[in-house]
């Protein structure tokens, strides 16, 4: 996928619609005797990938997340938690912002993939919040970011 440069006017975020999530894995392991009070802080490895159906109009973003405490070895053993999502959206002009080129790679309008990346990252954020409720990794909140950071690592 490659980010071409497009008209702001081909992009219009109202033609944009979720119309699928799954939740394929979802899932906290936490030692019998731990202690989420010692937990210091949080280490993050994630990853978003999309793919388009340009003939149906459709998107598919898939993020994936693996989250694990951190407690400076004050816990023999640290909690663990990984999650897979799965976001379908319908776009109206997809066929004008993913475009195909002869070598078979989608040029993507830029501000597409933002606002996928956006939607899907954020609406994350909340899953998480609700599944983290009641296990050790309560308190970690997806962290804010810059959405082409995302884009880029994909």
């Amino acid at each position: 996928m490659k980010l071409a440069m497009s008209d702001k006017l081909s992009f219009d975020p109202e033609k944009v619609i979720l119309t699928e999530f799954k939740m394929l894995k979802g899932k906290v392991d936490t030692p019998e005797f731990f202690n989420s009070k010692s937990i210091k802080n949080f280490t993050v490895d994630n990853s978003l990938t999309l793919s388009f159906n340009i003939e149906k109009g459709l998107a598919k973003a898939e993020y994936s997340i693996d989250i694990e405490s951190d407690s400076e070895n004050l816990n023999q053993s640290e909690s663990k938690g990984s999650f897979h999502f799965v976001f379908i959206y319908l776009i109206d002009n997809l066929d004008v912002l993913a475009v195909v080129d002869k070598n078979q790679r989608i040029l993507l309008d830029p501000f597409l993939a933002n606002a996928l990346a956006s939607i899907t990252y954020s609406t994350s954020r909340g899953i998480l919040m609700m599944k983290l409720q009641g296990t050790a990794l309560k308190n970690f909140i997806l962290p804010i970011i810059n959405p082409s950071k995302l884009i880029a690592k994909s």
